[in-house]
């Protein structure tokens, strides 16, 4: 068990913490959600001890174990990467040590021997004799091949460090494990294996993620840091926003009777147990559901930002024809090659590839920003497109504006009345009111640029929406509303994102851009991971020299 006990944190005027009283329990995993900035990374290092709370304690029982995914990738450059993952049970670690120092000794005394044994003793319980076989095994199951292991960790790009400080982080089964972020730099494949491996966790975990697609598969509970307190909810993140919106849906209905109310929000907790029963966490999140009470379901504080995408004109038949494209890195790297498709009315396609740069040139190839080694594509004319990009740094650069004048600077030539309410509206959707609309680009953090670039998307009234990664630096709340309005755009939505829900959610068809072509399906995401013929497929077009010219 793990109890936090009076928790408050200030920094001068500015109360981030306020009396928090939590308890997390072995066997659950703990959700911690929260808008960007309320929190959610500095309780968990305070949980670790890395940063000391105004008042208040943090209480763990004798004997408990942490681990925490450490987030300084350049702590153990000096290190190979089998010792990093075993440094992770610090103590196993420094038995390891000591017992090492004696066996070397020159003057090897009786005392010595003693001392030995008693290492050796306490080294076997702890299972130090098959620790370097289970810290190369967990590494496998990460994505570190066997051969790196034996490698400085300065060697290793940074994709890989940061699996290699997950496995330090799960090493050793500790009683509390404590992870920030974990599934950045992960691929899908490894991402389900971290579900599983946590889904049959036994201790206490306790997650930061904007992954919902991570959060209900390993969550049996969320902790929801809000307006300087931190409330326990029982339930994934999904269960948490439905049920939270069903009941802020129930308040407002004056007209419906209260055992009208109760029934549906008795058949919403049932609906839920039901499905619980058929997920990863099946047991403990279905127990924990049904132990649930009405009185524990409530209306969430959170503000949505209203993204809404609406089509000056629907598109023709012909919108986007893509011939034989090829593109190579600088290094030499053979990105995709004879990429040809047509897109058809009703179309959002969810583009995937185990390169990234491939999906990020490929878009800016399509858009104009980039041109191709080969091939040629063309868009119908009826096409009014709006693009997300991954780096937005271009449109923030130059002339320092507010917000006003910045967004004013794209409206488009079919819009005539372009006044203040106008522009205020557009920014209002995305959480920019009253004075902060005159805040200056300079200042804005990641999500607001990004939310800024949604409003100037929205001003185009476009039929065809690219977005490359629109998740990245949105809060939860934002994530949940741009994949809502994605899923109920009536045009065509061309995505790649890491986030799994998105891309599930919103595409009908998946494309996967290779380096010895392309695999076009019209299937949903989920369905295409499952797809037995399909994964053949994706082995055999991958098997392609690392470096190869077009």
């Amino acid at each position: 068990m793990l109890s936090v006990r009076n928790l408050t944190l200030s920094f001068g005027k500015r109360v981030l913490f306020d009396e928090v009283n939590l308890t997390f329990n072995k066997g659950n995993c703990y959700g911690v959600i929260g808008a960007n900035g309320a929190g959610k990374s500095t309780f968990l290092k305070i949980l670790a001890g890395e940063i000391e709370p105004t008042k208040g304690s943090i209480e763990m029982a004798p004997g408990q174990r942490m681990a925490v995914l450490n987030q300084n990738h350049f702590a153990f450059d000096e290190h190979t990467v089998l010792h990093t993952v075993l440094m992770g049970h610090q103590k196993m670690w420094t038995t390891m040590q000591e017992r090492d120092a004696i066996y070397t000794k020159a003057d090897f005394t009786e005392a010595d021997g003693i001392r030995a044994g008693e290492l050796e003793a306490e080294f076997g319980e702890m299972g130090g004799y098959t620790a370097e076989s289970d810290a190369a095994a967990l590494l496998s199951d990460l994505g570190v091949k066997e051969s790196l292991h034996n490698l400085l960790m300065k060697e290793l790009p940074g994709a890989l460090k940061v699996r290699v400080l997950l496995a330090q982080a799960l090493f050793g089964n500790p009683d509390i494990l404590i992870l920030d972020e974990p599934t950045n730099d992960l691929d899908v494949e490894t991402i389900n294996w971290l579900e599983n491996f946590l889904a049959d966790y036994e201790n206490i975990v306790i997650v930061v993620s904007h992954d919902r697609h991570f959060l209900d598969g390993v969550c049996t509970h969320v902790a929801d840091v809000d307006r300087q307190k931190i409330k326990i909810f029982t339930g994934n993140y999904t269960f948490w926003y439905e049920s939270s919106q069903l009941m802020a849906r129930q308040i407002n209905d004056k007209n419906k009777k209260t055992e009208d109310k109760r029934a549906a929000l008795l058949e919403f907790i049932a609906r839920f147990s039901a499905n619980a029963s058929k997920s990863k966490q099946a047991t403990s999140r279905k127990k924990a559901l049904e132990k649930l009470t009405i009185e524990d379901i409530q209306p969430s504080n959170r503000r949505y930002p209203g993204i809404i995408f609406k089509q000056l004109r629907e598109v023709g038949n012909q919108i986007l024809n893509v011939e034989k494209l090829s593109k190579t890195a600088e290094d030499g790297r053979l990105l995709f090659t004879d990429v040809s498709f047509s897109i058809n009315k009703g179309d959002k396609i969810a583009f995937v590839s185990k390169d990234h740069l491939a999906l990020d040139s490929f878009f800016d190839i399509i858009n104009g920003e980039l041109k191709a080694d080969k091939g040629k594509f063309e868009w119908g004319t009826t096409v009014t497109k709006a693009y997300l990009p991954n780096d937005n740094s271009e449109f923030f650069q130059g002339k320092d504006e507010n917000l006003m004048d910045w967004l004013r600077k794209f409206v488009p030539p079919h819009v005539t009345d372009v006044d203040e309410p106008f522009l205020r509206g557009f920014l209002g959707k995305m959480l920019f009111s009253g004075d902060e609309v005159l805040k200056k680009t300079s200042v804005l953090s990641g999500g607001e640029k990004v939310r800024c670039m949604i409003s100037r998307m929205m001003l185009q009234d476009p039929n065809v929406v690219i977005l490359d990664e629109p998740t990245n630096h949105l809060d939860l709340e934002s994530i949940q509303a741009f994949n809502e309005s994605m899923s109920n755009f009536k045009g065509i939505v061309l995505i790649t994102s890491h986030d799994h829900t998105f891309l599930q959610t919103v595409a009908n068809r998946v494309i996967e851009l290779t380096p010895s072509g392309i695999i076009d399906r019209l299937m949903s995401f989920d369905e295409y991971l499952e797809d037995t013929r399909v994964k053949q497929l994706r082995e055999d077009m991958y098997r392609v020299p690392a470096l190869s010219r077009v």
